[in-house]
């Protein structure tokens, strides 16, 4: 299903999804050159789609597309040795991609996502190669992910591609040196398509459940790999809750519902306590990184059965002790944020005052949007009004700017919210 597009899915399409990126791998592992194995796959797709609504879905998906795919990729070899190669493919007799025991790993989607996350590549880059690759996602799917033309984005994913084939480390799995540096990418990438859904950057639409889902399926599977990395536990609690949140996020007309005014009973409590489990497991495990704390976050906000009982002390710290081991301008922002719920909002607005020259900053709507809100609750209203419209001129989210424009006309005629 396109991500924007709101019609159900397919009979079938979650299927294929799910086993596109197992497919591939089985693919890429023997032959080495993606594109034709990524040829080979979509053909498979759609041989399937065309029989398993005639002649029923077969037991194992799996190993009916790899079969399907790797003739496919033979035909196209037409080599002495393809009956061999496809044999080879189907009994997926190589050894794992990564031996270590720390990582514990030989899982197909894991593969994928380390050649996806290949070091010549940009973030952007990556991300595109993610969505294709391993959540199966079409190039218009993904192009609408970005709001560019299709053809656009078929041009970024040929050079994403054209790069690796150039470089030093192509298509190939990574050593278990290079699978080690990979994983804080892997990990870096699925947070990527998580917010990429969980806060569209433009257009009508506040959300985006599809990417969130898929981009929770990935941390899954990643965290299955992984079972005694804290960090990528982290990541996965970390979208869990924030996951939860979702339905109590936009309005029936889709209009954004900031946190303090959110219907609480709409929050999925089994995902907030599983993540709220995960992180808290994670975090006695020693080695805290970023994800952990950002997920330690989230819990305190889901722990909170209503606005005012949120801990923002607490959040406060563990924001300070996030800007020390991954220090950002979003994380200043967000701690600035917390300054003004737990010291007040004049010790917020004096915080921030350093991050308005941040030209980055600057630049977009939020660093804008938490100088309204702090100026809002010190009772400055018509400062706060200016500084709603501004935020609003400044994002190209529809749904964030009918919120910003509401809250502008309020502080405007003197209704503090």
């Amino acid at each position: 299903m396109s991500p924007r597009s709101g019609r159900t899915s397919k009979p079938g399409e979650d299927v294929w999804r799910e086993h596109t990126a197992d497919v591939l791998a089985a693919l890429v592992r023997r032959s080495g050159d993606f594109g034709a194995c990524e040829d080979a796959v979509q053909e498979a797709l759609l041989a399937a789609a065309e029989q398993w609504p005639r002649d029923g879905r077969p037991d194992d998906p799996r190993a009916w597309l790899v079969r399907v795919a790797s003739r496919r990729l033979v035909d196209r070899h037409r080599s002495s040795t393809a009956r061999e190669r496809r044999e080879e493919l189907e009994s997926r007799s190589a050894a794992p991609l990564l031996d270590a025991p720390v990582l514990d790993a030989d899982d197909d989607t894991l593969r994928m996502c380390m050649l996806c996350a290949h070091p010549d590549l940009s973030d952007a880059s990556r991300v595109a190669l993610t969505l294709r690759a391993v959540a199966g996602l079409t190039t218009a799917q993904i192009a609408d992910c970005f709001l560019v033309p299709e053809a656009t984005m078929a041009q970024r994913i040929s050079r994403a591609k054209a790069t690796i084939r150039a470089s030093a480390t192509p298509f190939v799995p990574p050593t278990q040196e290079d699978a080690v540096a990979r994983l804080h990418a892997v990990r870096h990438v699925v947070y990527l398509v998580f917010t990429a859904g969980h806060t569209t950057a433009a257009g009508d639409l506040l959300l985006d459940l599809d990417l969130q889902r898929e981009a929770i399926r990935l941390a899954e599977r990643l965290h299955r790999a992984l079972p005694r990395d804290p960090e990528t536990a982290g990541l996965l609690a970390l979208l869990l809750l924030d996951h939860a949140r979702s339905a109590a996020r936009q309005a029936a007309r889709g209009d954004l519902v900031p946190l303090d005014a959110q219907d609480r009973s709409l929050w999925d409590r089994g995902a907030i306590a599983r993540g709220t489990a995960l992180v808290e497991e994670a975090l006695a495990k020693g080695a805290v990184g970023p994800f952990q704390l950002q997920a330690a976050i989230a819990a305190v906000h889901g722990e909170a059965t209503t606005a005012d009982q949120t801990d923002w002390a607490q959040i406060e710290v563990l924001y300070r002790l996030l800007d020390r081991i991954a220090p950002s301008a979003v994380v200043r922002l967000n701690l600035v944020a917390a300054v003004g719920m737990s010291r007040g909002a004049e010790a917020g607005l004096e915080a921030l005052e350093p991050l308005l020259e941040d030209p980055l900053l600057a630049r977009g709507h939020r660093v804008h949007a938490v100088r309204a809100h702090l100026l809002e609750r010190a009772g400055r209203v018509e400062e706060a009004s200016a500084a709603y419209r501004l935020a609003a001129s400044r994002t190209q989210s529809i749904p964030e700017q009918r919120y910003l424009n509401r809250r502008a006309a309020a502080a405007g005629a003197g209704f503090i919210g």
